[in-house]
């Protein structure tokens, strides 16, 4: 059941994967041009002339770098819209620049838009979305400002659809991972999560990317750079799909092929070679995976896009202009 950075002359990139390590395997003074005339009183003599205007440059532009999802894709219920900023906005700005990044949906959506930095910005709304919601991003930047002295020069719009329900569930202690579409189970399959040493994320991650080969180190992440400890490795592995930037993967490990009995990975869900490939075909960018029963607690709702780990009330604590409903239109 198969599913599915390019740059402009404004310097605009869309649907920019997230940067990831690979973790598991086996992270005012007056210009001298404007200063009064030379009277002894320090105020213009009788015969000063008028000092030239001078033209200040403009302020350089502020420009969108990042809007994920890519324009005219199908991404899961979960997928926020993230919107990153060249330039860092002032707090006392961000409800102006909200107001400015105007939602349309084919239904009627209530949600929030909530920064997680001074440059990053996600919409999501209350529960996930709908399933077949179209949606569109029109972010009229231009002249307005960040609270920084910096302008928005350009208008930018995205457009995408959600689609089917299709969500997994892993259960650390049982050792399963249970994918259902719509409410009803397509698919169990055994799985071996974090070990005590290195737990898996608890929480809801939705789907990065996904990717066919992805190396994986434990140098990268700051486990082990000693070639001699049993916590080193450098190795690529298949059908690979990913959960957070800090490292955490979907996929199949040489170290561990029949995966369902034990927890024995660096934080990652390893699935057997047959059910990786199956699940790799299977998911896309922004499908919700919700890991439970593992004791290191919920990833950051910044760490990649799990902003549902973050309930209602903690999402609307960082927005500037609070909760909206999006204009319903085709």
């Amino acid at each position: 059941m198969g599913r599915g950075k390019t740059g402009i002359a404004i310097a605009l990139v869309t649907g920019a994967v997230l940067a990831a390590t690979s973790a598991c395997g086996g992270g005012g003074s007056t210009s001298a041009d404007s200063k009064p005339g030379a009277g002894a009183s320090g105020t213009p003599s009788a015969t000063a002339k008028p000092a030239p205007t001078t033209t200040r440059p403009a302020p350089p532009p502020m420009l969108l770098d990042t809007i994920t999802p890519l324009t005219g894709t199908t991404v899961g219920v979960a997928m926020p819209i993230s919107v990153v900023f060249t330039d860092a906005v002032a707090t006392s700005a961000r409800a102006g620049i909200e107001q400015h990044l105007k939602i349309t949906t084919s239904v009627p959506v209530t949600g929030a838009w909530h920064w997680f930095s001074d440059s990053r910005v996600d919409f999501r709304p209350q529960g996930y979305w709908k399933a077949g919601t179209k949606v569109s991003l029109d972010a009229a930047m231009t002249n307005v400002p960040n609270g920084h002295g910096r302008v928005g020069v350009h208008d930018y719009r995205h457009s995408f659809t959600v689609g089917d329900d299709d969500e997994a569930t892993v259960d650390v202690p049982g050792h399963t991972m249970r994918v259902t579409r719509g409410g009803k189970v397509v698919k169990t399959m055994p799985i071996d999560a974090g070990s005590p040493d290195w737990p898996s994320w608890d929480g809801t991650m939705a789907v990065i990317d996904k990717q066919a080969k992805v190396r994986m180190t434990s140098c990268s992440v700051g486990i082990s750079c000693d070639k001699k400890s049993p916590n080193y490795y450098d190795l690529t592995l298949p059908w690979d799909v990913h959960l957070t930037t800090s490292g955490t993967y979907i996929h199949y490990s040489t170290g561990d092929p029949q995966p369902g009995h034990g927890n024995g990975s660096h934080g990652c869900v390893h699935l057997s070679l047959a059910n990786a490939k199956w699940f790799y075909t299977w998911a896309r960018q922004g499908d919700p995976v919700t890991i439970t029963g593992s004791p290191r607690g919920k990833a950051a709702g910044s760490n990649g896009y799990a902003d549902y780990n973050l309930s209602w009330s903690q999402w609307l604590q960082s927005s500037g202009a609070g909760q909206i409903s999006t204009t319903v239109g085709t």
